[in-house]
């Protein structure tokens, strides 16, 4: 019979495995998840979701498939933006004796995911933060787009109304970065019918089905994806991208534009959002839109 020692590497105790004796020191965690691949998830993240003594998430059905997946059993509360400001209060004085994990849905808390308000007010307490990073939609569909990665600007999910939607894009629509947004398969060809609009030239991306098996990311026009997609209606969530402005997007057709925006609105809000999407003086641009009217 051999007497020979183990090998120390194969009693090496996988993470994931088993519980470790030592419990984290107390604080809040930001715990980043995948956002389709369960093989994202890193192995801090699974050490933190096993040692943290509670996992505020938004919906324990959802965590709770992945904590089956990695094997934690780690009890689960329900938590989010629109949670009463008492139960944020409980968090933040269990927080400030033990380990509390945040986790959304899918991706990095925060990130178009609830948590600000109970990050904000921690910090505010002295409880310590701790943010573990991971997947985000959001950088995944920039790295894959092809767009200039040097200067961007996320933005969320667009509004709903087109009225509203409008007026985000004219916003951040001078910004010489490329522009992100989140936006649903359902709502995806009117975002688009209102970049054809406002961006005819400019390099659209859209990114779906990140990190699963049929990924994507398609580029072309505004116009050219609408068309695409209105044959071939996507589901999901998606990421939305827009090249930043080209130079020769700097010539603008003002009188044009105000009287479009003439047709909507006052002369006042004409030039204010004529003055947004080019560049231009408010101050000028309000002195001809009020002529364009008397026209």
């Amino acid at each position: 019979m051999s007497t020979r020692s183990p090998d120390p590497a194969q009693e090496r105790v996988l993470p994931g495995a088993t519980p470790p004796a030592e419990p984290l020191d107390a604080g809040l965690y930001i715990v980043a998840t995948p956002i389709g691949n369960l093989g994202d998830i890193t192995l801090r993240s699974i050490d933190v979701l096993r040692r943290a003594a509670l996992i505020a998430c938004e919906d324990t059905r959802v965590t709770g498939k992945l904590l089956k997946a990695i094997g934690v059993d780690t009890r689960m509360q329900r938590y989010d933006d629109h949670a009463p400001a008492e139960r944020r209060a409980r968090l933040l004085e269990r927080a400030q004796k033990e380990a509390v994990a945040l986790v959304s849905d899918a991706g990095t808390p925060l990130v178009s995911d609830p948590g600000y308000r109970l990050v904000s007010e921690a910090r505010g307490a002295g409880v310590a933060v701790t943010a573990l990073p991971g997947p985000c939609a959001a950088i995944a569909g920039l790295t894959l787009s092809g767009l200039p990665t040097d200067r961007f600007l996320f933005a969320g999910f667009l509004p709903v109304k087109d009225k509203a939607r409008r007026e985000v894009l004219d916003e951040v629509g001078t910004a010489a970065a490329t522009l992100i947004f989140y936006e649903t398969g359902p709502r995806l060809a009117k975002s688009l019918a209102a970049l054809a609009d406002i961006w005819p030239g400019r390099e659209v991306v859209v990114a779906r089905e990140l990190t699963k098996l049929h990924e994507e990311a398609r580029g072309g026009t505004a116009q050219a994806l609408a068309e695409h997609y209105s044959a071939h209606q996507p589901k999901g969530e998606i990421v939305l991208l827009v090249g930043p402005p080209k130079n020769e997007e700097q010539s603008f057709d003002t009188d044009a534009l105000l009287r479009e925006a003439l047709g909507e609105m006052s002369a006042s809000k004409a030039a204010g959002r004529v003055a947004k999407l080019t560049g231009l003086e408010r101050q000028t641009l309000y002195a001809r839109a009020v002529e364009l009217r008397g026209e």
